[in-house]
């Protein structure tokens, strides 16, 4: 049985419909993405799948028991104890667990409860173990690690923590919880590259199902297997990765028009045969023909030209009402030919970057370069070029100082030490995070008429409209915009600037898949230079002829030649290379022993020994936890396998020190 299974579901608010008759089914270990353009209704799905909003028609069956564990874009906590405490709340039965072994090991040395207590402590120590008991506090660590929080934060009061801090405690919680289901909505809006890559590796590793909206397309490439596209024209399963999707819907879309365009030169071709036989000697003919178009138009304008075309009358005719009257020859070939195909590609911002004038070859260059501010030292840089035509993709975890790298580079803020020098003939345009540079008391139109004041409003408002922004929304106020529309409104102004070097900060927050695609398309045709700051990894692959990379740790900026999908296999052939030498040097394997000293021998001989008799008393421990699980009726044989069973315990205890010291003792190669 599914996890969920919907039937007919569809949304409205008031007389707006939001999306309608959507059917799905959410198996076991299902790994589903679900995209679309902003305003779909992806969330809406979201929170009507989970339980938190009622659909306005269709049902939604959930597996009995089914555990869901809901991420909202934005997550709000009433509560004022620490992270760590919200943390914690999985474990409740363990921790009550662990507090009940504690009080069983003080009552042991009351001899006249000690057999009944033995057993009792026997049975729940196992079931402790299996658990997770001597872990949970482990993998908190870990998760609250990887999700970017430093240790001294595991402490902080939630209401201390921002809102993108709540939002990945809450996450944490989640992740710690291990529902059967986890809808994650925008999970990685708050996460930097790190922490994203740590997310993808333990989703990889999820044993239960996940469904996700996301506008990361590279997260959605190593998380996903499947793909629900939502439009305005209905809703669509796909097979596979983000990118094979976008492959397929291509095809879809261009196998579509293929078939829209044969059927309808097919029926006006059956009307000009109409036409001409309509008065003629072949009238009972024409007619014939036209009773069998009027019924088949008036089909496909009920349920379109795919169904028509892919279904038997007979089956067809279950789903449509058409009448027996003719239409008139005019009126036939008027409908005819205002046929239309319904078109499931969102609506797309129409963008045009262009560089007004060359620049000259050398782009930017810096010299001993220190980044920060006073008494703040960022980073230092090697000394680097950039020249015409290249990208860097500038990226680190929040807060190294990529923004404060940029402001740099603009003169907004003086370097440390060092200098940086601008080439010749260059004219620069800045997509800030923030959109600094949009005033919120200006309406859409002032913002466009401040960087063209030669454009009148009639071509203001056309120009708008190909960034999605129509009718009187062109008055209205910065401040009320969305950070999608910030976004569109920002790239509108970038768009007029004329600029050949585009430094851009993280130009694709908030914009959609759609939007973003469109972007990248128009960055890679760019006549110009770029310096890139994202977390848009998909986008960072399809641009970056350069990575520079924040080292926040060491406080230095380096630099890799090269895209970023050849940066993170030079990565990872380093990390790999790195846990080879471990390895070698973990085990001291030669392939000369002669040289060995008289003791390096006898530490080897002894390691082996040592190693041996572990594995012997780890066999023989879960023997009798086995035993422990199901103790005998007789107290006495309970109390000689508890005893023994702590026995096992201590020695492996001792072995396991001996052991330490004796790798500690290891000679180097």
């Amino acid at each position: 049985m599914s996890l969920i299974t919907a039937v007919g579901l569809s949304k409205s608010f008031g007389q707006v419909d939001i999306f309608s008759k959507i059917s799905l089914s959410i198996p076991h270990r299902a790994r589903v993405a679900i995209v679309g353009p902003n305003g779909i209704g992806k969330t809406t799905l979201l929170r009507i799948l989970a339980g938190y909003e009622e659909a306005s028609a269709g049902t939604v069956t959930r597996a009995r028991s089914l555990q869901i564990g809901y991420l909202p874009q934005e997550a709000g906590f009433d509560a004022t104890h620490t992270l760590w405490e919200e943390c914690l709340k999985p474990f409740a039965k363990l921790r009550e667990q662990e507090a009940e072994l504690a009080q069983l090991e003080a009552d042991m040395a009351d001899p006249a409860q000690a057999e009944t207590v033995l057993a009792r402590y026997g049975k729940l120590q196992a079931e402790f173990d299996h658990a997770g008991g001597y872990t949970y506090v482990s993998r908190i660590q870990q998760v609250l690690g990887g999700l970017g929080f430093k240790t001294d934060e595991f402490h902080y009061p939630l209401p201390h923590l921002s809102g993108g801090q709540r939002t990945r405690a809450l996450l944490a919680r989640l992740l710690l919880s291990e529902p059967d289901l986890l809808i994650l909505d925008e999970p990685t809006n708050h996460l930097d590259i790190e922490a994203v890559e740590w997310l993808e590796g333990h989703l990889s590793q999820w044993k239960g199902a996940t469904l996700i909206v996301s506008h990361d397309r590279y997260f959605l490439d190593r998380v996903v297997n499947t793909i629900w596209e939502m439009t305005r024209a209905g809703f669509e399963v796909y097979h596979g990765t983000y990118t094979a999707y976008v492959q397929t819907r291509q095809e879809r879309w261009d196998h579509r028009q293929e078939i829209f365009d044969a059927e309808k030169e097919r029926l006006l071709k059956e009307m000009e045969y109409i036409k001409r036989n309509i008065s003629g000697q072949n009238v009972t003919q024409a007619r014939g023909r036209l009773r069998r178009l009027t019924r088949r138009l008036q089909a496909i304008e009920q349920v379109g030209i795919e169904a028509v075309t892919s279904k038997a009358w007979g089956e067809l005719s279950e789903e449509v009402d058409t009448t027996t009257s003719l239409m008139g020859v005019e009126e036939a070939e008027r409908r005819v030919r205002a046929l239309s195909l319904p078109s499931s590609r969102p609506p797309h911002l129409h963008l045009n970057l262009r560089a007004d004038l060359r620049s000259g070859e050398l782009v930017l260059r810096t010299y001993d370069l220190k980044v920060g501010y006073p008494g703040n030292l960022l980073f230092t840089a090697p000394d680097i070029e950039l020249r015409r035509l290249e990208c860097a993709a500038l990226i680190g975890p929040n807060g190294a100082g990529k923004t404060t790298f940029l402001k740099t580079i603009l003169e907004k803020i003086p370097p440390l030490d060092g200098e940086v020098m601008l080439g010749a003939s260059l004219n620069v345009g800045y997509f800030a995070q923030a959109h600094e540079d949009l005033l919120p008391e200006r309406t859409l139109a002032q913002e466009i008429d401040a960087v063209a004041p030669q454009m009148l409003l009639s071509d203001i408002r056309r120009y708008l409209a190909r960034f999605l922004f129509t009718g009187d929304d062109v008055f209205k106020p910065v401040s009320v915009l969305s950070g999608g529309e910030r976004g569109r409104l920002a790239l509108a102004k970038l768009a007029l600037t004329g600029a050949n070097l585009l430094l851009l900060d993280e130009p694709t927050n908030h914009l959609d898949i759609p939007s973003q695609e469109v972007l990248q398309e128009v960055l890679a045709d760019f006549a110009g230079t770029i310096l890139l700051v994202s977390h848009d990894r998909y986008l960072i692959d399809a641009l970056a002829t350069q990575v520079w990379e924040i080292d926040e740790p060491q406080g230095a900026l380096r630099v890799f030649n090269g895209s970023y999908s050849q940066y993170k296999a030079e990565q990872e052939a380093a990390r790999e290379s790195a846990r080879l030498a471990e390895s070698q040097s973990k085990s001291k394997v030669t392939l000369q022993k002669t040289g060995l000293s008289l003791d390096e021998k006898r530490r080897r001989k002894r390691l082996k020994e040592v190693e041996g008799l572990i594995a012997g008393l780890e066999d023989e421990q879960a023997v009798l936890a086995r035993k422990l699980e199901n103790p005998p009726a007789d107290p006495v044989k309970v109390q000689k396998l508890g005893s023994e069973y702590m026995r096992v315990q201590k020695e492996l205890d001792q072995l396991m020190e001996e052991w330490g010291e004796l790798q500690e003792m290891s000679a180097p190669e």
